[in-house]
Formats: structure tokens, sequence, C-alpha cells
């Protein structure tokens, strides 16, 4: 590519975001056997799989993994499996895309310590999910037990 066209195409880009103002967002379900990691924020209601926004340059498996290490002080390990791209439409958003990726392996980085953004943290048999989980999260936690993936991909 030239850097003409690097110019053109990164100012295109920069356009088409401002006018979209689209979201990626990615998210792990960390499953252990028949339980699965959750976390409530501080600054929302409701039990979520731990994630954010995917980063310039990043994919959407690097997000997650960057996420869950400095939301819960866990490590994901061994082989992602893709579980699917969900919009997510609410009172406060319907440009938000969530890619959630499912690992069955983790280490311990350091100790989870409560802070301003992540108030707890904890394992959850599929069958017996805290109260107020997200509904987007417990629908994609019935998803991981069933082991199938509910259409046509929202939240």
């Amino acid at each position: 590519m030239t850097a003409w066209q690097r110019v053109r195409t990164t100012a295109h880009l920069y356009l088409v975001g401002i006018r979209r103002r689209m979201v990626l967002g990615a998210r792990a379900a960390l499953v252990d056997g028949d339980r699965v990691l959750l976390l409530r924020h501080t600054y929302m209601p409701g039990w979520h799989f731990p994630g954010g926004g995917v980063e310039p340059g990043e994919t959407a498996e690097q997000a997650a993994r960057r996420e869950t290490e400095e939301e819960t002080g866990l490590r994901v390990e061994g082989p992602m499996t893709f579980l699917g791209l969900y919009l997510q439409v609410n009172e406060a958003t319907n440009r938000d895309h969530v890619a959630v990726c499912v690992w069955r392996a983790h280490s311990v980085i350091h100790p989870f310590k409560a802070n301003g953004e992540i108030a707890e943290i904890g394992w959850f048999a599929f069958d017996a999910l805290p109260a107020g989980v997200n509904p987007g999260t417990a629908r994609r936690v019935a998803e991981i037990a069933a082991g199938t993936r509910e259409l046509p991909g929202l939240w």
C-alpha cells in the first residue's frame, strides 16, 4: 500500500467509525467442569463474563485474554473455542457487538482483590447462576452447557 493509500484508508476508516460508532467487545467464558467464572462490576448491575473492548491492533481473543487477566488475576490457557458474535441491544446501545471466547483451562497469576472496577468474582454451577446474572450472560452459559448456539445472535 502506498503512503497516499494509507492516508486515504486511515481517513476513510476514521470517518466511518465516527458515523457508525460501532463497538467491538470480547468476553471470556472460563469453564471448569460444570462451573463458569463470573464477575460483578462496581459500575453496572449484574454478573458477567470477564471482558472489555477490543483495542486497535488487537484480536478479540487477545482482548478476552488481556481483560481476563486484568480483571480476575487468572490467565486463560490452552485452546480457545469461539462461541459466537452477538449484538447487544439495550437502553444504552444498539451498536455493541460482543465476541465470546471459551476456555477450559487457566492458571492463577495473582489472587483476586476487589478494586474500583470489579467488586467480586466467583465460580458458579451452570444450573445455579447467581441472582442478578445478566440475561445475555445467562443465555451464553446455557449455550455452553448444552453445546448449542441460540440464533439470531442477540446478546
